[in-house]
């Protein structure tokens, strides 16, 4: 049974609802993994109206161009430390990232990936290289290297607010999505940083890094599309020029994943797409949470 602890730069709780939390998926293991109430400074696909459960979130959706990746931070506004939390940041803005961060007044806590990527590398290592106290978070089905490993139904609270694991691989073995909690004092409507388990009106490719079109296609359907429709999904890449969708529109539009599974897994055995030129650099790399990028930039 996992038990989740406020790190030592929390002292004391904020409210009622920083008691521990309790998991039942894994055993003799602690992940420090913080409470964080939120607020929502700038929502960038909502109006104020629409997120009567999320005043308290800051969020913000950053772009990464030469890999079409996208970067979310997420923070709690609201506490005197204004922790915060990076989802899948990119080496080549990192820079930029962390500058937001201080200029935001917020305390960066986590640099959390959705997966091992394979276009690449991830800011992890650098961060935490810049940052002294930041802690890196993956699957531990990916196999890669973290200072918090984490599994399906674990729960990474910042705040009052926290993010619920799901597994959904398929496009790689370890791929999983962070979807915001359920519950009247979570954001409403949810959101899901899906990676490239499910993009905007399409889906990761299945022909490398233990991949599987049955898989993806079983992971989208019962850990994403049984999500509430109004769920905003967010992917880590977009190469059309979209921001956001929801789980319904999705479920509607998808011209892949709205076939049959016979039907998905022959659109994606035909795809046809090069490999990806980052690939031998940045999987190496992202399995050591970017440090072999930190030491080159280093030398």
């Amino acid at each position: 049974m996992l038990r989740f602890r406020l790190l030592s730069f929390f002292p004391s709780p904020i409210s009622s609802s920083s008691s521990p939390v309790y998991k039942p998926h894994t055993r003799n293991r602690f992940l420090f993994l913080n409470k964080l109430s939120s607020q929502m400074g700038s929502y960038t696909t909502a109006s104020e109206s629409q997120l009567s459960g999320s005043k308290k979130l800051l969020f913000r959706q950053l772009f990464e161009k030469d890999s079409s990746t996208y970067t979310y931070l997420l923070a709690d506004a609201s506490h005197p430390d204004k922790p915060a939390l990076l989802v899948d940041p990119v080496d080549k803005t990192a820079e930029r990232d962390l500058s937001l961060v201080k200029e935001l007044g917020l305390k960066l806590i986590y640099a959390i990936n959705t997966h091992v990527h394979a276009d690449h590398v991830t800011s992890t290592g650098l961060i935490k290289s810049k940052v002294p106290g930041v802690k890196s978070i993956i699957s531990k089905a990916s196999n890669a290297q973290a200072d918090l490993l984490i599994e399906p139904g674990d729960k990474v609270y910042f705040g009052d607010l926290f993010l619920e694991v799901r597994a959904t691989p398929g496009h790689t073995l370890g791929c999983v999505t962070y979807v915001t909690g359920d519950g009247p004092d979570q954001p409403q409507p949810r959101m899901a940083f899906t990676g490239d388990a499910l993009l905007i009106r399409g889906c990761g490719r299945t022909d490398f890094q233990g991949g599987s079109s049955e898989t993806l296609y079983k992971s989208v359907h019962t850990q994403i599309f049984t999500l509430p429709k109004d769920t905003l999904v967010y992917p880590a890449h977009d190469y059309k020029g979209f921001t956001v969708s929801t789980v319904g529109e999705e479920m509607k539009y998808n011209p892949r994943l709205t076939k049959d599974e016979a039907g998905f897994k022959g659109i994606m055995e035909n795809l046809n797409l090069p490999y990806p030129k980052m690939m031998d650099v940045a999987v190496p790399a992202n399995v050591l949470c970017g440090l072999q990028d930190v030491e080159s930039k280093a030398n």
